[in-house]
């Protein structure tokens, strides 16, 4: 089951999920002055209307960053866990069909696959998530170019020590992590040979800020706070490090360098942010693994965000190669990366 015939370009590690999307008709969001802190609120011990809901299966930081680098032209696997239940099996058939390795993928008898609500409302997306915890272990990968770290259970510490040791005896491998949500809450010193041994390392600012274990961290000038960030969490060990913005753009530091890419315009306002974040940190990833420059290959990321998020689901709206270099031909004048 764990044989690799052939070592992969890319192969993403974290869990994955299916996605039981929900279109909500009556909600209320409150935010702070400054449209921070946001929460959403209905009513309690009611019965609330919905639109409609959407089912999509095979999705996850890493599975969707998987299929992210097939389309890119990769030869890309995932190892993730799954149960022996439908939604599993249903999740294998889709990574087969998509063409991703699945021979690291291991199935637990007994045990559940992981199945998330995602909230819709507004074009933005609030997610419930329930990640089981399996009996995490790391088999024989043999030598991928890239590994592509992401979202695990809580019960999930010792698999990330045993990554870090694999990468500390082959230097050779890149990892690329994006934490998830119960890797952020870990902290990064409990996971600090993964941070030390990262090639480059994605967060949005929000993140960043939790990571760093920042509350008041104010500036009015956003590229100062945000360069502020990127020397923060390189201290923690990355090469590259990688800030998201959202609809503000993004910022990276490579080298003593520091970036800055604006967003690609929506041909159409978004109707699903979910997966904007890993199509954004796959590309990018699969942008080096081909062989670029973190400069170069920087602006790829919005375009993949943007084609994302015109669907429901994190997977439909990825793009090829070929058709990333269509949108860079006719990308606005503006749309290049700047040195700050």
């Amino acid at each position: 089951m764990f044989n690799i015939k052939k070592n992969l370009d890319f192969l993403a590690i974290g869990d994955t999920t299916t996605d039981a999307f929900i279109k909500l008709k009556e909600a209320e969001v409150h935010c702070d002055v400054n449209k921070d802190n946001c929460t959403i609120s209905m009513k309690f011990a009611d019965k609330i209307p919905y639109d409609e809901s959407i089912i999509v299966p095979a999705v996850g930081n890493s599975a969707n960053a998987s299929v992210c680098a097939k389309r890119l032209g990769l030869h890309s696997g995932l190892l993730t866990n799954l149960g022996d239940d439908s939604y599993g099996k249903e999740d294998l058939e889709i990574l087969k069909k998509e063409g991703v390795d699945v021979s690291l993928v291991k199935t637990h008898e007994g045990k559940k696959s992981n199945y998330h609500f995602v909230l819709l409302y507004n074009g933005d997306r609030t997610i419930l998530i329930n990640h089981e915890e399996y009996d995490y272990s790391l088999p024989d990968i043999g030598k991928p170019k890239w590994i592509y770290l992401s979202s695990l259970a809580p019960n999930s510490l010792p698999f990330h020590l045993e990554i870090a040791e694999y990468l500390k005896k082959n230097p050779e491998v890149r990892l690329a992590f994006q934490p998830g949500t119960y890797q952020m809450k870990e902290g990064a010193k409990n996971l600090s040979d993964i941070y030390k041994h990262s090639e480059i390392f994605f967060c949005n600012v929000e993140e960043a800020l939790r990571i760093l274990e920042i509350k008041d961290e104010k500036n009015d000038d956003r590229k100062i706070l945000v360069g502020s960030l990127l020397e923060r969490v390189h201290a923690l060990g990355p090469k590259m490090v990688v800030i998201t913005d959202g609809p503000k753009g993004a910022y990276a530091y490579d080298n003593n360098d520091y970036f800055y890419i604006e967003a690609y315009p929506d041909p159409a306002p978004p109707l699903d942010r979910t997966g904007a974040g890993d199509a954004f940190a796959g590309t990018i990833v699969a942008g080096l693994a081909l062989g670029l420059p973190l400069r170069e290959v920087l602006p790829w990321g919005p375009i993949n965000s943007m084609s994302v998020v015109q669907y429901i689901g994190a997977r439909e709206g990825l793009l090829t190669k070929e058709k990333i270099e269509e949108y860079l031909k006719s990308a606005p004048e503006t749309y290049k990366v700047l040195k700050i």
